[in-house]
């Protein structure tokens, strides 16, 4: 993509209503924009990456073998009302009536609708287990939308669903989830704590939240200090393996890690006092195991191995896809701007012309253009008749990990200058070699 054909409408100025660092910077780095209060569109930059983040999450669901599904936004109020929810979830769900004054909403979540698909289709354990899920919009009617993407009413949303004869088969499940979904969220840079929590209106008694460390997190949490220095890394994993998968379940969640909500000071207080830490977090997502509790208000049984009716087991699991970029920029950012990282960045390397027009400069700017592409990967050029300084700033603000720029001074010498947004560091490289270290860094050739 070239810079002068983009839509990139970045801001000067700060805008008034932007509270916390990733809402100043999706509104500056023309990311998104407000349409009403809590809702937004994407514009160009921010739906790259708000793809980028969601395609991590298909690869990781698929490669714990859950299957994708979409399910629609607005549901019938009346598998609701036969599970009870209907009343009991609150003002934040948006309850609407059709032309033939029907009883409808704009769906939170969707345990009601994903229990009624399977009850009709699925009467015997043979057919056991599945997992599905689906990447779909969701409107909560939050009292004070605030924060930007981090706490809106409409949100980008992965949610899961499994389907196990036993209560042991969905634990597995639940642990499947956990590992894939640490899999998923190192990824794209991060690292999420899994914490004790509670289940809130989707119920059950087993529940953990992933929660990103950062100042502005919505909520207080408690943990052992210990639990920040466990990292998943390039493990295989064999999903079917429920020893490997409680294993790794064990490894991080055994440490002490809750959120205010779950807090016990008895058990905190017997962590060594060095490792006892509070903080903010920011919650990215969150697995539930809730027994029958569906299954037996909607109905939804199979014929077991001894021919008789069995209530199925069933869990559900959440990722915030749109809540996920916010969080990102919340824990890699600087005071210039958004530091992506290269798993999610919305282009992999940018290119700036020091100066546009020279003869030159611009055959060497198209050339490393045309390579870069020919790796597979996304350039930004910059090749507007702007100021190096205006350039630079942009860059910086919308966070591209790698920038190659180019000016006639370097292209004397047969180089062009290299430069990390994360630590700053910049080295001279000929064109070539500029270019196959950024195939190194992303695994291209």
């Amino acid at each position: 993509m070239r810079m002068s054909r983009y839509f990139l409408p970045v801001l000067k100025e700060t805008p008034a209503e932007a509270q916390i660092v990733s809402h100043r910077l999706m509104l500056r780095a023309g990311m998104i924009k407000q349409s009403s209060a809590g809702i937004y569109s994407w514009l160009p930059l921010g739906y790259k990456v708000l793809k980028n983040i969601e395609n991590i999450v298909h690869e990781e669901q698929a490669r714990a073998g859950h299957m994708a599904m979409l399910m629609p936004t607005i549901q019938s109020a009346d598998l609701w009302k036969e599970s009870g929810r209907y009343d009991d979830y609150g003002e934040e769900m948006l309850r609407i009536k059709d032309r033939h004054d029907r009883d409808m909403l704009f769906t939170p979540t969707a345990e009601e609708l994903i229990t009624d698909i399977f009850r009709a289709n699925v009467s015997s354990y043979k057919d056991m287990p599945l997992t599905m899920y689906q990447i779909q919009w969701k409107f909560r009617d939050e009292r004070r939308p605030r924060f930007g993407v981090m706490r809106g009413r409409e949100f980008y949303m992965k949610d899961g669903y499994n389907f196990d004869l036993t209560k042991e088969d969905a634990l597995h499940a639940y642990n499947r989830h956990l590992v894939s979904y640490l899999r998923t969220y190192e990824r794209m840079g991060l690292q999420a704590i899994p914490m004790r929590a509670d289940s809130g209106p989707i119920g059950g008694d087993d529940t953990h939240e992933f929660l990103v460390l950062a100042e502005t997190g919505e909520s207080e949490v408690f943990y052992d200090s210990a639990v920040t220095e466990l990292t998943f890394g390039d493990r295989d994993i064999d999903y079917d393996d429920k020893a490997q998968c409680q294993s790794i379940m064990e490894e991080f969640t055994t440490k002490y890690a809750r959120t205010d909500e779950t807090h016990d000071e008895a058990l905190f207080n017997e962590v060594p006092e060095e490792r006892r830490k509070v903080a903010r977090g920011i919650e990215v997502g969150q697995i539930f195991y809730f027994g029958t509790k569906y299954s037996d208000a909607l109905g939804a049984t199979v014929q077991g191995p001894d021919g008789k009716p069995v209530a199925v087991h069933m869990g559900s699991h959440g990722i915030g896809v749109s809540r996920l970029l916010g969080a990102i920029i919340e824990a890699s950012h600087d005071d210039k701007g958004i530091i992506w990282p290269e798993g999610v960045t919305p282009f992999h390397v940018g290119i700036v012309n020091l100066k546009q027009g020279d003869d030159e400069a611009d055959a060497a700017c198209e050339s490393l253009y045309k390579q870069i592409e020919a790796l597979g990967l996304e350039p930004l050029y910059d090749d507007r008749n702007e100021r190096a300084g205006g350039k630079f700033a942009t860059m910086d603000l919308i966070g591209l990990p790698w920038r190659i720029t180019v000016g006639p001074r370097g292209l004397k010498n047969g180089v062009v200058e290299l430069t990390n947004r994360r630590t700053g560091d910049s080295e001279e490289l000929a064109p070539d070699a500029a270019i196959a270290k950024v195939a190194a860094i992303y695994g291209t050739s």
